[in-house]
């Protein structure tokens, strides 16, 4: 067995790296690719915070991936996101400062009722299909409100994030999932970056590890990507149901 470090063996960096594709892939359908990431960057041994910045740092390569292959075959207009991604950035940074004050105790307690609430959204709601529906909200209180907002959740806290914003502009803008699905990556590649930097500034992160995962991030992205493009609701509607429900039970059976 081939020893990369005194703590990291081959086999140990293989397994991680199928984590990583299979993250990518499920991210770039619905989101919730951290659930099984972060967890196996602990089961390898990773300091906590340094499991986090990782998981961070390949994250992010997965999420530009599939933003680029879905603005390449024009699922994704960026324009009309400026002040979105500006809006994701601030929250994320106040996200992350809150969550270095507060404890997460009561959000751990409301969160798994949040995401089967989204759950029974997309299984149910005539709003979550290939067709464009009329919008509840314009578009620049949407970016400031909904942008802002998920970005604080996403530095405070952060599963599900993809899960949320995809809703929110599914419900609140009436986009059809497959342009509900693409909009939600720079939002969370800003909100993502922002955090990882607070991480890489601290020294929190695995650079060699990261990058491998990142290649893996990078492939299962655009795999993913191409079936959502391919397929639209009939695939991104079960995968949301089933990761959002894989999150609430997770987060409920957690000590």
């Amino acid at each position: 067995m081939i020893e990369l470090s005194s703590d990291l063996t081959f086999t140990t960096l293989l397994i991680l790296t199928a984590v990583a594709f299979a993250a990518g892939f499920i991210n770039a359908i619905s989101g919730g690719g951290g659930l099984i990431t972060l967890p196996t960057l602990l089961w390898a041994g990773l300091p906590p915070l340094d499991a986090l910045g990782t998981n961070k740092f390949q994250a992010v390569f997965g999420t530009l991936s599939s933003s680029f292959n879905y603005f390449q075959k024009g699922q994704l207009q960026l324009r009309p996101l400026w002040s979105g991604l500006v809006a994701a950035v601030i929250g994320s940074c106040l996200g992350t400062w809150a969550v270095t004050k507060l404890g997460v105790e009561t959000l751990e307690t409301l969160l798994p009722i949040l995401i089967i609430a989204i759950a029974l959204y997309f299984s149910f709601s005539p709003r979550i299909s290939d067709i464009d529906s009329k919008p509840r909200m314009g578009s620049r209180p949407f970016n400031l409100l909904i942008g802002g907002g998920i970005g604080f959740y996403g530095g405070f806290f952060g599963p599900g994030m993809g899960a949320f914003y995809a809703l929110a502009f599914a419900a609140l803008l009436g986009f059809n999932m497959r342009k509900a699905t693409a909009s939600t990556k720079p939002l969370v590649l800003a909100t993502n970056i922002t955090s990882l930097a607070i991480f890489m500034l601290g020294g929190h992160f695995s650079l060699i590890l990261g990058i491998t995962m990142a290649a893996a991030q990078i492939i299962g992205a655009r795999l993913g990507s191409n079936l959502v493009i391919a397929h639209g609701a009939k695939l991104i509607k079960p995968v949301i149901i089933l990761v959002t429900l894989a999150i609430a039970i997770k987060l409920l059976l957690e000590p």
